[in-house]
């Protein structure tokens, strides 16, 4: 059975220099409402398929938590399974944390969002609002809008005109499409994180042009009641060798001016070799497309923007040695840049090449814990399923809700992993039950879950995406849901009224904005602050 530790010890842990990871194993509209602002969320129904890589080391100190439910004690038992040495429960959970006089925060991605905010009190980034931008536009202004967003976010919907540069490609690119100095930059996400940090970004490379962040974003330009555009794949191409020789000489004084370090080859391969005893994350900050082209086998996607935006989820550890990877050292240089004011004190550049490196290509495949459990779960292909539930046999998909909602096998329903069990009397029990999931992974889990409960119980061969390979019918729409959905803390533009999305915009804005104050308060964070 695994240790507790009380909140005063563990508020001291997390503000001390040695590694510690607490992780919050509720489900993420539960750990969204109320959580320490350093817990980082891992659901137990998610913990075999993420934890091995996102804590690798297994004597490191790990912590557990959750709202008094018994999830935390379940999680802990799994981690000792797993072979982690050092496991604690938070006691009593967020309650006792909050009594302990330790602030609560709500929202996702907390530490970054606040982190946006502290950025643009400190650096007095420049903004504007819809209404400027649209005036600028219609005056004829020279200018690019840069939306610092991923493409799949970008897809649904941008400011028009804008191209797409996610975060860390921002100093990278920028001087493709926006060469001549008389050319005003603006730089734009959904909100405003990532507006004020790329706008930031390029403010800090010091590139000669005029640079400011779309006060909240989308979000702003649609309560301005402007139209958005959907559907576009507008991208920034590579730079030209004189715009990246350019980009690099502006990444590495920006990198000095932060205090950012570098690594050699050798080095590296010394931490390797003290993994048993300190955390290495190695993650390559460069698009997917690079990393799956070619990449360093021990290495992790985490593409710049999105790691500077979200940096509880790729790195829960805290005070874990981080080393980052760009071929071309201008996303690199401005990631550790952040990370650095972030508070991260062991981040790390790599400046030898790829080739000094043993590489791989293809899809990365992340290491999945207790796969022996699920060895011998029984599996149908996905037309075998299609016939089973025609016979009458239930189709449970443990998609995340917003993708069921999107898509799903036609007639199944929508299940979450970890209420399976006790809502599994809503299906008759002469009802065979066949469990999907997107790539059939998780749904295995459930199934090795349900393995005593004398049901017949089968997992699609490839899940979800084997079904729609095979042709086979989908629907949209909740149509049919076990227990109620948990999993996601809905964005403004998860909603599906208008009226809805608008107040959750206003909403979002007013939490984001008032962060740099809760801050402050006991239980916050505080971050590096470099005087120009």
């Amino acid at each position: 059975m695994a240790k507790t530790i009380d909140a005063a010890t563990l508020k001291a842990a997390l503000d001390g220099d040695g590694e510690i990871a607490l992780i919050d194993v509720r489900e993420q509209a539960a750990y969204g409402a109320s959580h320490p602002i350093l817990a980082a969320n891992i659901p137990l129904g998610q913990l075999e398929l993420r934890v091995g890589e996102q804590i690798p080391r297994r004597s490191t100190p790990v912590v557990v938590e959750d709202a008094g439910e018994g999830l935390a004690e379940r999680a802990a038992a799994l981690l000792e399974g797993f072979g982690y040495t050092d496991v604690a429960v938070l006691d009593g959970g967020t309650k006792a944390w909050a009594v302990a006089g330790f602030e609560l925060f709500s929202g996702m991605y907390v530490p970054s969002k606040a982190f946006g905010e502290f950025v643009e009190h400190a650096y007095d980034t420049p903004s504007v609002s819809a209404d400027e931008l649209k005036a600028m536009m219609e005056s004829g202004e020279k200018l690019v809008v840069l939306d610092s967003r991923p493409m799949d976010e970008y897809r649904v919907m941008n400011i028009p005109t804008g191209i797409d540069v996610p975060g860390a490609e921002l100093v990278y690119r920028v001087g493709q499409v926006a060469p001549d100095a008389d050319t005003t930059v603006v730089v734009n996400c959904a909100g405003r994180t990532r507006s004020i940090i790329g706008a930031q970004s390029l403010i800090n490379a010091g590139i000669p042009n005029k640079v400011v962040a779309l006060r909240n974003g989308t979000m702003g330009w649609h309560l301005s009641g402007y139209q958005l555009e959907h559907g576009n794949d507008r991208t920034a191409p590579e730079p030209a060798e004189d715009i990246l020789a350019k980009a690099v000489a502006q990444a590495e004084a920006c990198a000095q001016r932060f205090g950012v370090k570098t690594v050699d080859a050798d080095t590296l391969d010394a931490w390797r070799e003290q993994r048993d005893s300190r955390t290495l994350a190695i993650l390559d900050v460069r698009t997917l497309e690079e990393f799956e082209a070619r990449r360093i086998a021990d290495s992790r996607h985490a593409p710049g923007g999105q790691l500077v935006q979200a940096t509880d989820s790729y790195l829960p550890v805290r005070n874990a040695r981080v080393v980052l990877v760009d071929d071309r050292k201008v996303r690199a240089l401005m990631t550790a840049s952040w990370l650095v004011q972030l508070g991260w004190r062991d981040v790390y550049v790599l400046t030898a090449s790829l080739d000094s490196q043993r590489t791989v290509s293809g899809r990365y495949t992340p290491e999945i814990l207790g796969l022996d459990a699920v060895s011998e779960v029984k599996t149908v292909p996905a037309a075998a399923a299609r016939s089973l539930a025609e016979a009458g046999a239930v189709v449970l998909d443990l998609a995340k809700a917003l993708d069921y909602r999107d898509a799903h096998p036609e007639g199944a329903w929508w299940a979450g992993r970890v209420a399976i069990a006790d809502n599994l009397s809503k299906i008759p029990a002469d009802k065979a039950i066949v469990l999907t999931s997107p790539d059939g992974m998780l749904a295995r889990f459930a199934a090795a879950d349900l393995s005593g409960t004398g049901r017949d119980i089968s997992v699609i061969e490839g899940g979800t995406a084997a079904w729609k390979v095979a042709g086979l019918p989908l629907q949209s729409g909740m149509t049919a849901v076990l227990s109620e959905p948990d999993d996601s803390y809905l964005r403004p533009y998860d909603r599906t009224n208008k009226a809805e999305i608008e107040k959750a915009m206003n909403d979002y804005l007013t939490w984001e904005v008032a962060l740099v104050e809760q801050i402050k308060k006991a239980g916050g964070i505080s971050f590096r602050h470099f005087p120009a």
